[in-house]
C-alpha cells in the first residue's frame, strides 16, 4: 500500500510565498530573451564576413575563464555581462555600473550625469567598441569586449537603463502588471513586457532587414541612443505607470500600475527598442570588425 503525504497548509503556504518571491524579483536589463533577440537581429544582419570574424573569437570562449558563463554564440554573448554578475559577483562587482546611465528625468538632459570615471553604458560601448577593433590585442580580451558591447547596446535601449526618477531606474516603484500584483517597475520592462513584445511582434523581430529599413533605424551614437531612452521614460513610461501622479511633483512615487490598455500601448515602444538596438549593434560590428 502506497501512503500518500498530505501537504499542511503551512508548507503550502511557504511554497507559495516562494514562488512569488521569484515572480518578483528584479531582472536585469531586457532579461535573457530581450538581450538574445538583440544580438539574434544584429547577427542576421551583419556583413558575412563579420559574421565569420565573430566566428573565430568565439573560438577564444575558454580563455575567458568562465566556465558557468558560456560564451558559444553571439547570444550568449549577450547575456555574458549579467551571467558574470551573478555568478561571479565579487571578481566581476566593478562592472555593476556599467550596465546603465540613469539621467534624471526631472531636469534637462545631461550626459555627464553618473559616468564618473567611464563607469556607465555610454562610455562602456564606446570603449568596448574600440578594443573589439583592435587586432593588436588578445583574442580573449576582444571576446570580452564583444560580449560586454553586445550586452551593453541592448542595456542602454532600456529606457529605465537611461532615466531616473529617484527611484534607481524604477526598481524602487512596485506596479501591477495587469491583473498581476506587486511587480517591480524595472523588472516589468526588463522581461514581462519585452518577452510579450518579442513574442507577438509581426514580422519577427529576428529577420533580415532591408537596406531601407537598416538606413532608417541604425542610426546614431551611444548618446543619441541614451537620449531616446530617456525621452521614453520622461515621456511615456513614467507617466504611464504614474497615472495621476505626476513624476516630477516633488513627492516620492513608489507604486504604480500597468493595465491591458497600457501594456498593448507600450508593446510597439519595446519592439521599436530592441529591433533599434539589433540594427544599431550590427552596425557597430561591421565597423569594428570589417
Amino acid at each position: 500500500m502506497i501512503t500518500r503525504h498530505r501537504r499542511s497548509p503551512s508548507f503550502l503556504a511557504s511554497l507559495l510565498a516562494a514562488l512569488i518571491g521569484l515572480w518578483a524579483t528584479p531582472a536585469l536589463a531586457w532579461g535573457s530573451y530581450g538581450h538574445r533577440t538583440v544580438a539574434t537581429i544584429a547577427l542576421k544582419n551583419v556583413a558575412p564576413s563579420t559574421r565569420d570574424r565573430i566566428a573565430a573569437l568565439l573560438k577564444a570562449e575558454r580563455q575567458l575563464g568562465t566556465p558557468n558563463c558560456r560564451v558559444r554564440s553571439l547570444e550568449d554573448a549577450a547575456v555574458w555581462a549579467d551571467c558574470i554578475r551573478a555568478d561571479e559577483r565579487w571578481r566581476w562587482a566593478y562592472t555593476a555600473p556599467w550596465h546603465f546611465h540613469d539621467i534624471q528625468i526631472c531636469g534637462e538632459f545631461d550626459i555627464k550625469q553618473h559616468c564618473a570615471n567611464g563607469s556607465c553604458a555610454t562610455a562602456q560601448i564606446e570603449r568596448n567598441a574600440r578594443i573589439l577593433a583592435d587586432r593588436t590585442l588578445p583574442v580573449a580580451q576582444r571576446l570580452e569586449a564583444l560580449a560586454f558591447l553586445t550586452h551593453f547596446v541592448g542595456d542602454i535601449h532600456q529606457p529605465l537603463h537611461g532615466a531616473d526618477n529617484h527611484d534607481r531606474g524604477g526598481n524602487g516603484v512596485t506596479a501591477s502588471y495587469g491583473i498581476v500584483p506587486a511587480r517591480n517597475l524595472h523588472s516589468i520592462w526588463d522581461s514581462a513586457l519585452a518577452e510579450r513584445a518579442i513574442s507577438s511582434a509581426s514580422p519577427p523581430l529576428a529577420r533580415s532587414y532591408s537596406a531601407a529599413e537598416r538606413q532608417e533605424l541604425a542610426t546614431g551614437e551611444a548618446a543619441d541612443w541614451l537620449r531616446e531612452s530617456w525621452h521614453v521614460a520622461r515621456d511615456f513610461l513614467y507617466p504611464q505607470a504614474l497615472a495621476g501622479q505626476p513624476p516630477c511633483s516633488g513627492e516620492k512615487v513608489t507604486a504604480g500600475a500597468l493595465t491591458e490598455t497600457d501594456i498593448q500601448a507600450a508593446v510597439p515602444i519595446v519592439n521599436d527598442r530592441i529591433e533599434r538596438a539589433g540594427l544599431r549593434l550590427a552596425r557597430m560590428l561591421d565597423q569594428a570588425l570589417s
